[in-house]
């Protein structure tokens, strides 16, 4: 097969060149798209596991290329396959029990309960960027589902508006909100019980 320069084709076009049997080809969208993919997967999933879920990403979205056709950009349904491969990396490390449950230093039940003081909406969530409050949420996160946590993660963490998140996560603008309300209670019920050291299950 002669071999064409695949710079200055558009995404749509080496998508043509792949289905039509051209497999090499879908390397030219890894490497023009691998930096997006890779941002979206560190937010979500552990270090040691970035690898991989990048991998599956890629695989999940050349086995679904046929069906790509007018989605958007290549992009956006890209990013809609790696936060939903985000999302079922969760959902199987629960299943399978693999997901080790962190014990937290005195100094982070310390922290925690300092912050819990704060009775304003979201202020725990605010200090999201600090160390503390990160290892916390990590701990936090893990008392979750799948898809508490994901919600949870788009929207105040990303800062992504429901309609994005909603489009992400492949629900209705109305589920994200009432998910997203019930995945902020839950997550507050185990912050709480961390703080006061009762032991709340998630």
């Amino acid at each position: 097969m002669e071999k064409i320069g695949l710079e200055d084709h558009d995404d749509d076009q080496v998508i043509r060149r792949v289905i039509a049997g051209e497999i090499n080809a879908f390397e030219r969208l890894v490497a023009r798209h691998g930096s997006l993919v890779t941002a979206i997967v560190r937010r979500h999933v552990p270090f040691g596991d970035v690898e991989d879920t990048i991998q599956n990403v890629f695989l999940r979205a050349y086995l679904s290329l046929p069906s790509f056709k007018n989605r958007g950009s290549f992009g956006g349904w890209l990013s809609v396959i790696a936060v939903r491969t985000c999302r079922d990396f969760w959902r199987d490390r629960y299943k399978s029990k693999e997901f080790p449950v962190s014990v937290l230093a005195e100094q982070h039940e310390q922290w925690l309960a300092s912050a819990m003081s704060d009775e304003r909406d979201g202020a725990f969530l605010e200090r999201a960027s600090q160390k503390e409050a990160a290892e916390i949420l990590d701990y936090a996160l893990g008392k979750l589902s799948a898809g508490d946590r994901m919600v949870l993660e788009l929207v105040y963490f990303e800062g992504r508006s429901m309609k994005e998140t909603a489009g992400l996560l492949g629900w209705s603008v109305a589920n994200v909100k009432v998910r997203l309300f019930r995945s902020k209670k839950k997550l507050h019920k185990v912050l709480t019980g961390i703080s006061t050291k009762e032991g709340v299950e998630g």
